[in-house]
């Protein structure tokens, strides 16, 4: 996202550097020092941003159209709208849709009409969370934005498909923001060191220490550019004490560790859940354990991936190894007994061996294929030779009669046991993986022996 050059600009026409800054602005946080202001000046979204990138043709076309921001934290959101609001000399409207409602739209719109009216240009309302609003409140921005009051730039960390609403979204273009690469991230601390207010201390902080601290961030800038600051603070008071020594014990002792990024109601969280379901299914046990413990160290319950496990063992491992299923119920009512940390170890075992099973979901598509010929074929009458007869009268009617009982013929019978309308159609075809193949084999014989008795 982000990187501020401390070189000299003029191709605004004014001197955007200069070193004599505000009070306030000195006095902002760095991560706010740090903002860029041209679209030059961002690093990291290159698909939007570079030569090529759809921003720059966008502001090439000098028709700012609404947008929806769609990327993680410190991804640089904010950013981008403030540069498009530079490119289309518009009025810049920051709105927050956790802490503002309805009524402050309205003021806001109200000002834009004004603003409109005296000629002083565009506004472009800037809503940060927008998927904080419901969607009946997200209709307040739609008849201003299609008479041209307000350009509309929404910034949101969750899927826009299901957080905005589609009248919403048919008039917006949404942009995908991707988590900042730690190269990104390791020029842009290296650009901060040169800030009037770092600048004694950088040669303090190893560039070791800067790109711990870049790693660290996972993909956030601001995270980034606030763990150098604190950092940054840590040196200037050791300095005053004397000697000073920061190093990555120091910094990993200093900031913790953070959460990585992860949100269990949102995209992050189904992104990480398909591809240990995935990783599985492809039967890499490697890439399982990894994925698996991702969603460990971000904090999912553990009994909601030991659920998912057993779910898999019988939809993708099936009767190609049947003891998958038992192993995966092991796995709940293990870690119910033991509970973390040690849980983690019956995790793993679970998760290996379901990753190393032979692989068939031929009863799960079983079980489908069956509950929709029920549904299409409706109540179709039972065979009389398998209903329950248990009175007289029953058996008089013809209930059971003609029976075979397996157990009396060698442990099968060459017998139709599917309604007359469904006779012949076939829902298990095992795959011949694992033990499904000396399913299939025994299937085919029986096949054989009902054909021979027709």
């Amino acid at each position: 996202m982000i990187a501020r050059p401390v070189e000299t600009r003029h191709d605004l026409g004014v001197d955007l550097f200069a070193p004599t800054r505000p009070q306030s602005e000195s006095a902002a946080p760095l991560a706010e020092r740090m903002r860029p202001r041209t679209l030059d000046e961002v690093l990291g979204q290159d698909a939007l941003v570079g030569p090529e990138g759809l921003l720059r043709r966008i502001a090439a076309s000098g028709e700012i159209p609404s947008l929806v921001f769609w990327g993680p934290p410190g991804s640089g959101k904010t950013t981008l709208a403030r540069a498009l609001a530079g490119l289309a000399s518009a009025h810049f409207e920051p709105f927050s849709a956790v802490l503002g409602g309805v009524k402050e739209v309205r003021e806001i719109v109200e000002r834009a009409k004004d603003r409109r009216k005296k000629g002083l240009g565009k506004t472009l309302l800037f809503v940060d969370e927008i998927h904080r609003f419901n969607k009946g409140q997200q209709d307040a921005f739609l008849p201003h934005v299609e008479d041209g009051t307000l350009i509309l730039v929404g910034a949101t960390t969750e899927n826009p498909s299901f957080a905005l609403n589609a009248a919403l979204l048919s008039r917006c273009r949404v942009l995908r923001l991707a988590p900042l690469p730690a190269d990104a991230i390791a020029d842009l601390l290296k650009r901060a060191l040169q800030d009037p207010g770092l600048v004694e201390v950088a040669a303090s902080i190893p560039d070791e220490v800067v790109l711990a601290l870049a790693e660290y961030a996972d993909g956030d800038a601001r995270r980034a550019l606030n763990d150098l600051e604190i950092v940054a603070s840590l040196v200037a008071k050791k300095g005053r004490q004397g000697a000073v020594t920061i190093d990555l014990e120091t910094v990993a002792k200093l900031l913790g560790r953070g959460p990585l990024r992860h949100d269990k109601d949102g995209d992050a969280h189904y992104d990480l859940a398909s591809a240990f379901i995935k990783s599985l299914r492809g039967s890499d046990p490697d890439a399982a354990l990894y994925y698996l413990a991702r969603l460990m160290e971000a904090g999912d319950d553990p009994r909601f991936l030991l659920r998912r496990m057993v779910i898999f063992a019988a939809e993708d491992i099936g009767n190609a190894d049947p003891r998958a299923l038992g192993l995966a119920v092991d796995g709940i009512q293990a870690y119910q007994l033991v509970g973390m940390p040690e849980g983690r170890i019956i995790m793993g075992q679970v998760a290996t061996y379901l990753a190393t099973a032979p692989k068939s979901n031929a009863a799960y598509l079983a079980m489908d294929a069956a509950i929709d010929a029920a549904k299409r074929h409706g109540t179709l009458p039972v065979p009389m030779q398998l209903r329950n007869a248990p009175t007289k009268l029953m058996a008089a009617m013809g209930h059971a009669e003609g029976y075979k009982y397996p157990h009396d013929h060698g442990g099968y019978v060459a017998e139709h046991y599917l309604p007359e309308r469904l006779r012949g159609t076939v829902f298990y075809a095992p795959k011949g993986a694992g033990y499904e193949q000396q399913i299939a084999q025994r299937l085919e014989r029986w096949r054989q022996l009902r054909e021979g008795s027709d």
